[in-house]
């Protein structure tokens, strides 16, 4: 537990910045589509470790509606998502859809680029030999960068898991882009 806790609390105490960089001026929606690749089963700590990273044949596309809000007066944005993994080869048997709520807070904003994280739990269809839950928890950081007033471009690692309420819970690491555009 203190392990999800601890960077979330950071993220609190780092401080408020104004605007939301996470939409352009003005702009109170936003839609995102994000395709990543598996980066193998295992532990959270592979969201910030590339060193742990192993590629597995996996393809996840999530398309995200997002509008703007703040926590503790830290920009932060809600999100209503619905994620599609598509695992092929030794990973088959892996796929699922799902549908998730999730919440993002920026941590960091400096001219046009923005860190920051975000927590959610999901509904997947299946169970699978990973995860023997339909519910999961997401964690999620990214690094951001506004292109334009109206598009912004992300790059971000996943974790999708179900915080050990099943024996089964070797969880789901991803990483990939996202393209978003407000309006």
């Amino acid at each position: 537990m203190k392990k999800i806790l601890i960077p979330f609390l950071s993220i609190l105490v780092i401080g408020a910045v104004t605007a939301n960089p996470m939409f352009g001026d003005g702009h109170e929606n936003s839609v995102t589509l994000s395709v990543g690749t598996g980066i193998g089963s295992g532990s959270m700590l592979k969201l910030v470790y590339p060193g742990d990273w192993e590629f597995v044949p996996m393809t996840m596309i999530m398309g995200t509606y997002s509008q703007p809000m703040t926590i503790f007066k830290i920009p932060a944005r809600m999100n209503a998502t619905i994620v599609q993994n598509i695992a092929y080869h030794s990973a088959d048997r892996l796929s699922f859809i799902g549908v998730g709520l999730s919440w993002d807070v920026v941590a960091f904003d400096w001219n046009g680029w923005y860190i920051g994280a975000g927590l959610g739990p999901y509904y997947r269809d299946n169970h699978d030999r990973w995860v023997s839950s339909r519910l999961v928890f997401g964690e999620k950081f990214f690094i951001g960068k506004n292109i334009t007033d109206d598009l912004r471009l992300e790059m971000y690692t996943l974790h999708f898991s179900n915080g050990d309420l099943t024996e089964t819970n070797r969880g789901f690491n991803f990483t990939g882009l996202a393209v978003g555009y407000s309006f």
